[in-house]
């Protein structure tokens, strides 16, 4: 048997509809599981469907279609039951096909042609690459891998997708973090900043900096330290102290890439590099593999970015205030506007994720999905807004992680977006 039972019976209903009433060919034909075992093994209505079109009695109309069922190896007897359902029982040697049927395609059972090789992006996981990958992350690499998995077996064009947050302040605070553990092995020790990155992963590469490079990007503290505002007191929780804290580092990230200059970008590249592929191998180690690594800082060394934002602010969703720019994401659902560009002229991570969702529908996927986790459940009014904003039509942009799905208002069509709770 060459096609599953409930689509062979549907057949030899259609065979009959058509004899019986060939003008309402086209009504639905639906088969269900009865509750009880002795109704049979499958129930069609498709008779009470018939009786106000046909102005017959629906147990009349089923007795029609049974006359002009054909006939089946598969089928044991099919009979009227209540007002009019028509039941049908299977032969037992229909039951036990499906055991011929799946030895007989082997992996290959239940493979089907229904993607029709259209191109869909799944991007999943995507931590910042600052740290080693925890259960959270597992949780959504487990997700977003048997998605794919399960989306390629129905014959979709499938590519997984990791992003890569290598731009911006976070990456800049990794490098700077490793440099000060690099420091403190040849003596110069600066006060470790308590919002930098604590790991023992940072002074292990700490320990490769060092043991490839022995002094060469040592600097004297003092040099390190020069124009820094002063830490607040350890105690201090105040906003004050938080903004203070995050003077100091900013200043530090600065003082780190002028007294480097050119070396500084082997000491960020060494911690991305070291942190991505760390993740990388754990994601292999769990059966994970991504066929692209999407690079964030290729958004800007494009211009993208600055084209994205000068494309939304021509179409009028771009305002300034306090020397920043803003998108009015409110207008698509969102709980207040968004900045894209600083008063100090840098895009945020906002405006690089309009970016990034632009270029996958220039690389041409028909369907994007997101996979991510719960703490970017606000993120799903922005990037959509943002991304109709762009003028991307809503059968252009279509229906869907990361992380759990859920019914989105205002989604295009052609974005998925997830909040894995």
């Amino acid at each position: 048997m060459t096609q599953d039972i409930r689509t062979h019976l549907a057949d030899l209903l259609r065979a009959a509809l058509n004899s019986v009433a060939p003008d309402a060919a086209s009504t639905p034909i639906l088969l269900e599981r009865p509750k009880q075992a002795s109704h049979g093994d499958f129930a069609s209505n498709l008779a009470l469907q018939l009786a106000k079109p046909l102005r017959r009695a629906p147990r009349d109309v089923a007795q029609l279609l049974l006359s002009e069922l054909p006939a089946s190896p598969w089928l044991e007897k099919a009979e009227i039951a209540g007002a009019g359902f028509i039941n049908f029982t299977l032969k037992p040697a229909a039951k036990l096909q499906v055991v011929s049927d799946v030895l007989a395609a082997g992996a290959d059972f239940g493979r089907s042609q229904a993607g029709k090789k259209q191109k869909v992006q799944i991007e999943f996981v995507s931590a910042n690459p600052t740290g080693p990958l925890h259960v959270g992350h597992g949780r959504g690499a487990a997700y977003g891998a048997s998605l794919s998995s399960l989306l390629a077996f129905a014959g979709w064009d499938v590519t997984r997708e990791y992003y890569v947050n290598d731009a911006g302040r976070q990456m800049d605070i990794l490098g700077v973090s490793t440099w000060l553990r690099y420091l403190e092995l040849h003596g110069e020790s600066v006060a470790f900043p308590p919002n930098g990155y604590q790991g023992d992963y940072v002074r292990d590469m700490a320990k490769q900096m060092q043991a490839a490079h022995g002094a060469k990007y040592v600097k004297k503290a003092t040099e390190v330290l020069a124009n820094t505002p002063g830490l607040p007191d350890v105690g201090r929780a105040d906003d004050e102290a938080k903004t203070q804290r995050e003077l100091h580092l900013d200043a530090l990230i600065a003082n780190a890439k002028t007294l480097l200059g050119e070396d500084w970008p082997y000491v960020h590249s060494h911690a991305l590099n070291e942190q991505l592929a760390d993740g990388r191998d754990d994601l292999e180690a769990f059966g994970v593999h991504f066929e692209v690594w999407f690079s964030e800082k290729a958004l800007f060394d494009t211009g993208l970015v600055a084209r994205c934002i000068e494309k939304l602010e021509q179409a009028g969703h771009i305002y300034q205030q306090d020397g920043a720019k803003w998108f009015r994401s409110t207008a698509f659902g969102d709980e207040k506007d968004r900045v894209v560009q600083r008063d100090n002229g840098l895009y945020t991570y906002f405006a690089s994720d309009i970016a990034y969702h632009l270029n996958k529908f220039e690389r041409g996927f028909d369907k994007v999905i997101n996979i991510w986790g719960a703490d970017h459940h606000g993120y799903i009014p922005r990037v959509t807004g943002a991304l109709k904003a762009l003028g991307l039509d809503a059968r252009q942009a279509a229906g869907g992680a990361g992380p759990v799905r859920r019914a989105l208002p205002q989604r295009p069509e052609g974005l998925d977006v997830d909040a894995l709770g």
